[in-house]
């Protein structure tokens, strides 16, 4: 009896295969990265169900999307959170800020000049994370907003787990260098 090992397909290779309607790689793709989007909107948006439906909007802009990847430009892991990223900020966007009774007194809230320092912060945070290599921005992507350990990123992104640690401290230099005395 022969065994032949079935190759699982690359996430490249599912995109192509969704570009062209297939309902199946999508189903795929889905099931590979639905976890880590939703992981990635909660930590973006705070709340469960403004998550999930975030989730929900980036997997239909990757579907919608699929026929704009170019293997030739990178993988397809990279190629979907960007897509996914850019749908939940697009959901973050369009979220109405819950309304409130106001206090008497002073209230908790921290002051606007805070709330503006942190806002520069982040932005130019992200600001920074652009300028990293393509092959080195989702290694981060995946650590932070995901919160995947090394192996998993590793795994996820099928590469070695020490070319995920190098990739790793290469970002991280990379940003340490790009934000050197804008952010103390």
């Amino acid at each position: 009896m022969v065994r032949v090992d079935a190759v699982e397909p690359t996430d490249g290779q599912l995109i192509e295969r969704v570009a062209g309607g297939d309902r199946g790689a999508f189903d795929e793709l889905y099931q590979r990265y639905a976890r880590a989007v939703l992981g990635l909107a909660l930590r973006r948006l705070g709340d469960r169900g403004k998550a999930e439906d975030a989730t929900q909007e980036a997997f239909v802009a990757v579907w919608r999307s699929a026929r704009t990847y170019d293997s030739a430009r990178g993988r397809g892991a990279p190629w979907l959170y960007a897509v996914a990223r850019n749908a939940i900020t697009d959901a973050f966007r369009r979220a109405p800020s819950p309304v409130s009774e106001l206090e008497d007194g002073p209230g908790d809230d921290p002051d606007p000049s805070d709330e503006a320092e942190a806002a520069w912060t982040a932005w130019r945070v992200h600001r920074a994370l652009e300028i990293l290599p393509d092959h080195e921005r989702p290694v981060i992507e995946l650590a932070y907003w995901s919160g995947l350990s090394q192996s998993e990123i590793a795994e996820r992104l099928e590469i070695p787990l020490g070319t995920v640690k190098t990739r790793t401290r290469s970002a991280l230099a990379r940003l340490a260098d790009s934000l050197e005395g804008e952010l103390r």
